[in-house]
């Protein structure tokens, strides 16, 4: 049964080059293309279409309104199409928060030679929309021991020395954002690696930074890499875990994409592994895909102990899967439960680091 896809958008350009990938798609078929929301939502009566593309800057009605009500009254898998714009970013960001399964940016129309890749991008994500877990966003209260989560361990032993790894892709951004707002501001240092194009990690992070008690930023290369501080991938390279002496710092490297992604995930975890080896903890949370599996059970061979996602937490329960599949993983959890999972394994494993 093919994937039925509803194009949403105001620029007739766009409408038509995202019903050209969508036909092009053995698997999938488009039920109807509108130019605003108010048309877009007879069309979802008429169709009742799988996937939603909307375009996050629209006429008559704001695509923030338009989802909001949709994901309120209709949930259903939405795919954000956004301009590479600090607008454009942050917009796409709320649309994520109040329940859009993912996004990509808007084609560069006149960059012919990149179409092809392009259409694998859009038909992968559109795949994986169909089958994500679309619930109704609710934001978190401040908090982060309500709602059945663990409450913070807030004196887990700070050292330098421990690092907390994460891993992410689809859906990733609230996930990533959940994790780190139970992090107390003396947890270890983290360094994340979320799948997300160049121009979005920066607002990302800023984001991030405002909510949470640690301090959040986008990486940049040769940081030392402190408690309280997370450093996120930025779209445009590969976040490495290095050494500088007796320091752990951060390393970007623009080299070709690992399983399709820069950055990667396996990047990463496989740094980690090098560099940290026991004193890592590896967190791999919802995504489309295998990246991270490979590097995360290097991880665990080098003496890490490691974390996954569960399904029912997921939006897209794959890479987690991926992870477990390899036997890369020590432990599974709820993602409102990973994080007190994780810091009463640094809080105990520091505690017998102690009696030695």
């Amino acid at each position: 049964m093919k994937i039925k896809v509803l194009i949403v958008d105001d620029s007739a350009l766009i409408r038509s080059v995202m019903s050209e990938i969508v036909r092009s798609q053995p698997d999938m078929e488009v039920v109807g293309v509108a130019p605003d929301p108010l048309v877009a939502r007879e069309l979802i009566k008429q169709t009742n279409p799988d996937v939603l593309t909307l375009d996050v800057e629209m006429p008559k009605m704001d695509g923030l309104d338009f989802l909001e009500k949709l994901m309120r009254l209709r949930p259903m898998p939405v795919l954000m199409v956004s301009s590479l714009t600090e607008r454009g970013s942050e917009i796409t960001l709320r649309a994520l928060e109040l329940g859009a399964v993912d996004f990509v940016t808007k084609p560069k129309i006149s960059i012919q030679s990149g179409m092809r890749e392009y259409t694998e991008l859009i038909a992968e994500k559109i795949r994986a929309a169909a089958k994500a877990r679309v619930k109704p966003r609710q934001i978190a209260p401040a908090d982060a021991g309500q709602n059945g989560a663990l409450p913070l361990i807030r004196n887990p032993l700070t050292s330098s020395e421990k690092l907390i790894i994460v891993g992410a892709s689809t859906g990733g951004t609230e996930a990533i954002k959940d994790f780190l707002m139970q992090m107390p501001s003396d947890c270890p240092g983290i360094l994340i690696t979320q799948h997300m194009p160049e121009g979005f990690t920066r607002s990302f992070a800023k984001r991030l930074d405002g909510i949470c008690k640690i301090s959040v930023k986008e990486a940049e290369n040769g940081e030392r890499i402190l408690p309280g501080h997370a450093f996120i991938a930025p779209g445009h390279s590969h976040l490495l875990l290095a050494r500088s002496g007796a320091n752990y710092v951060t390393h970007l490297d623009q080299g070709p994409p690992v399983n399709r992604h820069r950055p990667s995930v396996d990047v990463l975890f496989n740094s980690a592994a090098v560099c940290a080896g026991k004193n890592a903890v590896g967190v791999i949370l919802t995504g489309m895909g295998k990246d991270g599996a490979l590097g995360m059970l290097e991880m665990k061979k080098a003496g890490a102990h490691n974390f996954a996602q569960d399904e029912a937490s997921c939006v897209v329960f794959g890479m987690p899967r991926e992870a477990i599949a390899v036997g890369a993983t020590h432990e599974v959890g709820a993602l409102n439960d990973l994080p007190g999972m994780v810091l009463a394994y640094l809080a105990a494993h520091s505690s017998r680091a102690l009696r030695v």
